[in-house]
Protein backbone atom coordinates (compact mmCIF):
# COMPACT_ATOMS: atom_id res chain seq x y z
CA UNK A 1 0.00 0.00 0.00
CA UNK A 2 1.75 3.57 -0.74
CA UNK A 3 0.54 6.81 0.78
CA UNK A 4 0.26 9.70 -1.39
CA UNK A 5 2.68 12.39 -0.67
CA UNK A 6 1.55 16.27 -1.10
CA UNK A 7 3.97 18.39 -0.74
CA UNK A 8 1.90 21.61 -0.45
CA UNK A 9 -0.49 20.14 2.19
CA UNK A 10 1.18 21.98 5.08
CA UNK A 11 1.20 25.21 3.34
CA UNK A 12 -2.31 25.31 1.84
CA UNK A 13 -3.32 24.31 5.91
CA UNK A 14 -1.51 27.44 7.18
CA UNK A 15 -3.11 29.46 4.16
CA UNK A 16 -6.54 28.73 5.53
CA UNK A 17 -7.44 27.09 2.24
CA UNK A 18 -7.92 23.75 0.43
CA UNK A 19 -8.84 20.47 2.15
CA UNK A 20 -7.49 19.72 5.36
CA UNK A 21 -5.34 16.54 5.86
CA UNK A 22 -6.44 13.87 8.30
CA UNK A 23 -3.91 11.91 10.62
CA UNK A 24 -3.77 8.53 10.07
CA UNK A 25 -2.06 5.16 11.55
CA UNK A 26 -1.60 2.21 9.32
CA UNK A 27 -0.88 -1.37 10.39
CA UNK A 28 -1.92 -5.66 8.81
CA UNK A 29 -3.37 -7.52 11.10
CA UNK A 30 -3.58 -11.37 9.55
CA UNK A 31 -5.27 -10.59 5.79
CA UNK A 32 -6.50 -7.01 5.94
CA UNK A 33 -5.20 -3.85 6.15
CA UNK A 34 -6.15 -1.45 8.85
CA UNK A 35 -6.39 2.33 8.30
CA UNK A 36 -7.62 4.61 11.13
CA UNK A 37 -7.91 8.32 10.38
CA UNK A 38 -8.63 10.57 12.95
CA UNK A 39 -12.09 12.77 11.99
CA UNK A 40 -13.14 13.81 15.52
CA UNK A 41 -16.24 16.27 15.02
CA UNK A 42 -17.35 15.00 11.71
CA UNK A 43 -20.49 14.26 11.19
CA UNK A 44 -21.33 10.44 9.91
CA UNK A 45 -22.75 11.28 6.93
CA UNK A 46 -20.46 14.06 5.19
CA UNK A 47 -18.12 11.29 5.28
CA UNK A 48 -17.38 10.48 1.37
CA UNK A 49 -15.42 7.06 0.25
CA UNK A 50 -14.97 6.36 -3.56
CA UNK A 51 -12.26 3.97 -5.33
CA UNK A 52 -11.35 4.94 -8.57
CA UNK A 53 -9.11 1.73 -9.64
CA UNK A 54 -6.65 1.85 -6.77
CA UNK A 55 -6.79 5.09 -5.73
CA UNK A 56 -8.43 5.05 -2.39
CA UNK A 57 -10.28 9.06 -1.33
CA UNK A 58 -11.68 9.91 2.07
CA UNK A 59 -13.44 13.15 1.92
CA UNK A 60 -15.28 14.53 5.17
CA UNK A 61 -16.60 18.02 5.97
CA UNK A 62 -16.07 19.46 9.56
CA UNK A 63 -19.01 22.34 10.33
CA UNK A 64 -18.92 24.60 13.76
CA UNK A 65 -21.90 26.24 14.62
CA UNK A 66 -21.78 29.90 15.59
CA UNK A 67 -22.74 30.35 18.92
CA UNK A 68 -26.49 31.41 19.50
CA UNK A 69 -26.19 35.00 20.59
CA UNK A 70 -22.42 35.08 21.62
CA UNK A 71 -18.89 35.88 20.00
CA UNK A 72 -15.81 33.96 19.45
CA UNK A 73 -13.69 34.67 21.52
CA UNK A 74 -10.71 31.36 20.74
CA UNK A 75 -11.15 29.19 17.80
CA UNK A 76 -8.92 27.15 17.30
CA UNK A 77 -10.77 23.88 16.33
CA UNK A 78 -10.41 23.77 12.35
CA UNK A 79 -13.47 23.09 10.40
CA UNK A 80 -14.06 22.54 6.58
CA UNK A 81 -13.01 20.03 4.22
CA UNK A 82 -11.03 17.12 4.85
CA UNK A 83 -9.46 14.77 2.07
CA UNK A 84 -7.08 11.87 1.54
CA UNK A 85 -5.86 9.76 -1.03
CA UNK A 86 -3.87 6.16 -0.73
CA UNK A 87 -2.74 4.71 -3.62
CA UNK A 88 -3.51 0.69 -3.23
CA UNK A 89 -1.76 -2.14 -3.92
CA UNK A 90 -2.62 -5.12 -7.16
CA UNK A 91 -3.04 -7.25 -4.29
CA UNK A 92 -5.73 -6.00 -2.17
CA UNK A 93 -9.50 -6.34 -2.71
CA UNK A 94 -10.90 -3.39 -3.71
CA UNK A 95 -14.23 -4.63 -3.70
CA UNK A 96 -14.55 -6.45 -0.26
CA UNK A 97 -13.30 -2.64 1.39
CA UNK A 98 -15.42 -2.42 4.94
CA UNK A 99 -15.77 1.19 6.85
CA UNK A 100 -16.81 1.61 10.12
CA UNK A 101 -17.01 5.29 12.06
CA UNK A 102 -16.74 5.52 16.31
CA UNK A 103 -15.60 8.10 18.16
CA UNK A 104 -14.13 10.45 15.76
CA UNK A 105 -12.38 7.52 14.17
CA UNK A 106 -12.82 6.32 10.88
CA UNK A 107 -11.25 2.70 10.13
CA UNK A 108 -11.08 1.24 6.72
CA UNK A 109 -10.35 -2.95 6.50
CA UNK A 110 -8.87 -3.59 3.25
CA UNK A 111 -8.36 -7.52 2.65
CA UNK A 112 -5.71 -8.87 0.83
CA UNK A 113 -7.13 -10.50 -2.84
CA UNK A 114 -7.39 -14.21 -2.67
CA UNK A 115 -4.87 -14.37 -5.74
CA UNK A 116 -1.97 -12.34 -3.72
CA UNK A 117 -2.16 -14.56 -0.43
CA UNK A 118 0.98 -16.86 0.19
CA UNK A 119 0.15 -20.32 -0.98
CA UNK A 120 1.75 -23.86 -0.55
CA UNK A 121 1.86 -25.39 -4.14
CA UNK A 122 1.50 -29.03 -3.73
CA UNK A 123 4.01 -31.47 -5.77
CA UNK A 124 2.08 -34.28 -7.96
CA UNK A 125 3.51 -37.61 -7.45
CA UNK A 126 3.11 -40.22 -10.67
CA UNK A 127 2.98 -44.12 -9.81
CA UNK A 128 4.27 -44.78 -13.34
CA UNK A 129 8.47 -45.56 -13.06
CA UNK A 130 10.51 -44.64 -15.87
CA UNK A 131 13.29 -46.81 -16.24
CA UNK A 132 16.94 -45.37 -18.29
CA UNK A 133 17.70 -46.86 -21.43
CA UNK A 134 20.00 -50.20 -21.41
CA UNK A 135 22.95 -49.61 -23.29
CA UNK A 136 24.51 -52.66 -25.03
CA UNK A 137 27.55 -54.02 -24.92
CA UNK A 138 29.85 -52.89 -27.72
CA UNK A 139 27.88 -49.79 -28.38
CA UNK A 140 29.75 -46.13 -28.02
CA UNK A 141 28.03 -44.29 -25.06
Amino acid sequence: MNLMFDPFRDFDRLAGRGPRWMPMDLYRVGDDFVVDIDLPGVAPDSIDLDVDGNMLTVQAERTVAQPDGGKWLAQERPSGSYRRQLTLGDGLDVEAIAANYAHGVLTLRIPVAERAKPRKIEVQTSDATTEAPQVEAGQGA
